[in-house]
């Protein structure tokens, strides 16, 4: 118990305790008395805390000191419930949260989290799972830690790791025209077509998941993307708009497919004008699971690497593309990419000149089964 000796001062005041250590007390803005959260072993290390809160007074910087008592998780998935975010992130951020953020971050309130327990525990993920998903872990805490100190929870962000938050993601392997048509040919007729949108459209697997009957064209040979449906983690699909604007886009693709795309319409689509592209065998939309043992089982059937993945073969038509004769821009029109660049405001990729990279994209790979048919065995895919 404290004895009745106290020291008042101008701003706040000091006491000491009859074990001889002191404490301090201030009447804060909110009208509420606050006490120093430790005590002092000298009345001048009690009346220099009082100082450095007075200072923090007068610059307009003092912060409720019990503002940070938030536990983390609970701050954290409201967070991400205040968000506007597309249906993919949120199941993302949900994902990173329970697997690799929650199971350290759930025992603290929002001012336990320090600059060493958060390379603490950095250091633990990194000894367990990869760098990319470290990465986007990082970043998500930090982001939430930001707003905590907009909020005026905590008084400065903890995640100070330079680099921390940054991807290095390796350089994904790119399929031969031959190593295309095989896994085409592995998939079996009914997926086959997917792969060739893939690679010579290239299309993302959530826009493939979403193109129906009516978005094919066959005087043009091409697909139109409106929309996209992501699968999330638990096997749903959620219908929404493209990635971004530059993703609702016409793709023209190469002549020798339209037999593949009326072929497909008659054996495989939905009936219905608005039906599915591309449905089980059931009927059902594809799952990723299912899609997913298929798709492994013809990669191995046909050589491809064990970590080329589906869509690697976007990828894969990225360059196919580039080097039959498309600029930077076409490529990101074909792709459904967007981006800041000012360079990108003066180039055009229109209709025609799709066509044209399409054209060219079916000269290629004509030529190139020609020449293998012929048995010369040369690989048109690299230049000259």
């Amino acid at each position: 118990m404290a004895n009745k000796k106290g020291y008042r001062r101008s701003f706040g005041s000091v006491r000491q305790y009859r074990s001889g250590r002191w404490t301090a007390s201030y009447l804060a803005p909110d009208g509420l008395e606050h006490r120093s959260p430790e005590t002092f072993e000298t009345k001048k290390e009690a009346e220099t805390w009082l100082s450095q809160v007075e200072a923090d007074l007068s610059r307009g910087d003092w912060r409720d000191p019990n503002a940070g008592k938030v536990a983390f998780e609970e701050y954290a998935l409201q967070w991400v419930k205040e968000r506007d975010l597309a249906a993919t992130t949120v199941d993302l951020y949900q994902q990173l949260l329970k697997k690799h953020i929650l199971p350290t971050f759930r025992a603290w309130d929002l001012d336990e989290i320090t600059p060493p327990r958060v390379r603490t525990w950095r250091a633990e993920r990194l000894g367990t799972t990869g760098p990319t998903v470290v990465a986007k872990a990082y970043r998500l805490v930090k982001a939430i830690l930001e707003t905590a100190v907009d909020d005026e929870l905590i008084r400065r962000n903890p995640c100070r790791i330079k680099g921390a938050g940054k991807e290095s993601a390796p350089e994904r392997p790119i399929a031969t025209i031959e190593q295309v048509d095989a896994v085409a040919d592995a998939m079996g007729l009914r997926w086959r077509l997917m792969v060739y949108i893939a690679a010579y459209g290239p299309a993302r697997p959530e826009e493939l998941a979403e193109l129906r009957r009516h978005d094919v064209d066959l005087e043009l040979v091409g697909v139109r993307v409106r929309k996209a449906a992501p699968e999330l983690t638990n096997g749903k699909r959620v219908l929404g708009d493209t990635k971004s604007e530059a993703g609702k886009r016409f793709i023209v693709l190469p002549e020798f497919l339209r037999i593949e795309l009326e072929r497909h319409l008659n054996w495989y689509a939905e009936k219905e004008p608005d039906g599915l592209l591309f449905v089980g065998e059931r009927g059902a939309p594809f799952r990723r699971s299912t899609f997913g043992r298929k798709w492994r089982a013809a990669r191995s059937r046909v050589g491809l690497p064990a970590n080329f993945r589906f869509y690697d073969l976007r990828h894969t038509g990225h360059t196919l593309a580039t080097r039959s004769g498309a600029t930077l821009k076409d490529t990101m029109v074909r792709a459904g990419q967007s981006s800041e660049r000012a360079a990108m405001m003066y180039q055009h990729s229109d209709l025609d000149r799709q066509r044209e990279i399409a054209g060219a994209l079916d000269a290629r790979v004509r030529a190139h089964r020609r020449a293998v048919q012929e048995g010369s065995g040369a690989d048109l895919v690299q230049d000259p």
